[in-house]
């Protein structure tokens, strides 16, 4: 059986930075909530959400990938805002907008280097939000 959904919404302003360390603040949202199922949403065009390990070079190797993979220049049809903003467009195609997650007992289950991160690399937009949203048993 399930119960009712609760549900939460941040702002991050994510100026000069391409990742933002959610873990945190899901854990805070998840305390207590008991098992179920937690969904992350960026309600965005241009971001996204990810699960990864940080703090050991994979941030930058990710920077790396995403400027090989989606070059800021003006090859793109969707050019307004900043050189290369077309491809902050098809970002959320590499990176979902939206990530599941199973909680037991108060916390989402990550495996041991997994952080969530939202992943942002749009320049002309810092203000981003978040919603996250737990749909738990009774």
């Amino acid at each position: 059986m399930l119960r009712a959904m609760e549900t939460t919404e941040f702002v991050l302003d994510t100026s000069g930075r391409q990742l933002v360390d959610l873990t945190d603040r899901i854990a805070e949202f998840c305390s207590g909530l008991g098992d179920g199922l937690l969904n992350v949403f960026a309600p965005h065009a241009t971001a996204g959400v990810a699960l990864m390990e940080l703090g050991s070079g994979s941030e930058a190797d990710l920077g790396e990938l995403l400027d090989r993979l989606l070059p800021r220049d003006d090859r793109y049809r969707h050019r307004h805002g900043s050189p290369g903003h077309g491809a902050d467009h098809l970002l959320p195609v590499l990176v979902s907008p939206s990530l599941v997650l199973p909680v037991v007992d108060g916390r989402a289950e990550l495996g041991t280097w997994q952080s969530i991160v939202l992943v942002d690399l749009n320049r002309d937009n810092p203000r981003r939000h978040v919603r996250l949203s737990f749909l738990g048993t009774a």
